[in-house]
């Protein structure tokens, strides 16, 4: 029998999720920096000047940011010196990143087309490995951790910030309302696309709560694993590190 993951609510074929999601990102990548303004409040930004500032790059470390297609968190790294770079499974997301880079004229990013879960980097190639709000999206999250564990060095470390469901009393009603009925309307109004959106509230709550998805990161090989909440779960910052 196939393997059958999670796609939003539904249940598919474990080789239907990349073409998919590739579909969705393809359809929202014009858009998506102005709807991640929108959907959070603009709070996205803070949530990544505090995820950069966790990782604390520094001047001539290698670093991959996975996922980074737009460039948000890499446009971060490499004002602090560091060599960045930037992959994602989606040309479409990484050709809005190439031209943003352009438009601020940003130099020496590398830009590279990857799959999580099959990166073609050698071995122990990087100090640190970045990910933001992508690993929810991927196939199989444990094939992309034991790779995030190849390509590090010895003593590299693991960062990634994703969404989850949120602890708070009374905000949690308030998040569910919100990404059930309101996103998916705030997608249709700047980026005339419902269905993206939906998929991706719907993609949070089948993500892994911080306890199982920290136990995944140990499972990959990491060590001295710690979770930041922030927003009561909502959003969560995970670090490992290569020993």
């Amino acid at each position: 029998m196939s393997d059958t993951v999670s796609f939003g609510y539904e249940d598919i074929d474990a080789s239907e999720k990349t073409g998919r999601v590739g579909e969705i990102f393809s359809s929202v990548a014009a858009k998506y920096d102005i709807m991640n303004d929108a959907m959070s409040g603009g709070m996205h930004r803070l949530w990544k000047n505090r995820f950069v500032a966790r990782v604390k790059p520094q001047p001539g470390e290698q670093i991959l940011d996975m996922a980074g297609g737009t460039g948000d968190i890499a446009f971060r790294m490499a004002e602090r010196g560091a060599s960045v770079t930037v992959s994602d499974i989606n040309q479409d997301m990484l050709d809005v990143g190439i031209e943003r880079a352009m438009e601020r004229g940003i130099d020496g990013l590398v830009w590279s087309r990857q799959n999580a879960e099959e990166l073609a980097f050698s071995s122990r190639t990087f100090d640190a490995y970045t990910i933001v709000f992508g690993i929810r999206n991927v196939t199989f999250i444990d094939k992309a951790l034991k790779e995030a564990h190849r390509v590090l060095k010895y003593g590299g470390r693991f960062y990634c910030m994703e969404f989850s469901q949120t602890d708070w009393p009374g905000f949690k009603e308030v998040y569910d309302l919100y990404s059930h009925q309101l996103m998916p309307k705030i997608g249709k109004a700047i980026a005339n696309d419902e269905d993206s959106y939906r998929y991706l509230a719907e993609s949070i709550r089948r993500f892994p709560k911080p306890p199982e998805f920290e136990a995944m990161i140990r499972n990959a090989g990491f060590e001295n694993t710690r979770v930041e909440k922030i927003l009561g779960g909502a959003v969560n910052i995970h670090s490992g590190w290569k020993v």
